[in-house]
């Protein structure tokens, strides 16, 4: 049980720098990597004037690289969605920026609004789509860097995938 008493016999951390470990510049783990999407969707002015959307295919820019990990930014007109497929070797996280998409894997849909993340390893097979009447934005980090994307038949079993892959649904504001 935590007390005022606890921290008065701890102390302030911050005021003992030699114990704080040195802001990384580049994410490592799976949440440094949410938190660098959770980061660019809050600051609007990193990715709003450079979005496009086109009614042809689904619209897509790099817009950051670091040390082994890349950043996207898509773009989904209604009825636009990615077909069946996983990341090849890659991790990621996925932010819904604006609008609303909907993905769909073995385990069920999920409708993801505005501030909402799904972080998912190597292997995990899913389709996302723009289900609604409205345009969507997303923000997607891919660590290694995408490479492949193979894509998946509906009658594919994803055994493996499933069996290595632990979804995790995270949500905040943007």
């Amino acid at each position: 049980m935590n007390s005022d008493s606890d921290l008065q016999i701890a102390g302030d951390i911050l005021e003992v720098q030699h114990l704080l470990q040195p802001a990384r510049e580049h994410p490592q783990t799976v949440a440094e990597f949410a938190g660098l999407a959770r980061s660019i969707a809050a600051d609007r002015s990193q990715w709003e004037h450079l979005v496009e959307y086109d009614a042809t295919t689904r619209w897509y820019h790099r817009l950051r690289t670091g040390p082994g990990y890349e950043v996207w930014l898509l773009s989904w007109v209604p009825g636009q969605g990615s077909g069946l497929h996983d990341h090849g070797r890659s991790s990621g996280v996925l932010t819904l920026l604006e609008g609303e998409l909907t993905e769909r894997t073995e385990r069920g849909t999920h409708t993801l609004a505005a501030g909402a993340q799904r972080v998912f390893a190597p292997g995990y097979v899913h389709e996302v789509a723009n289900d609604s009447l409205e345009p969507a934005v997303s923000l997607h980090v891919y660590y290694p860097g995408l490479t492949e994307m193979p894509m998946h038949s509906a009658a594919c079993s994803t055994e493996a995938g499933r069996d290595a892959v632990a979804e995790i649904e995270l949500t905040g504001t943007s």
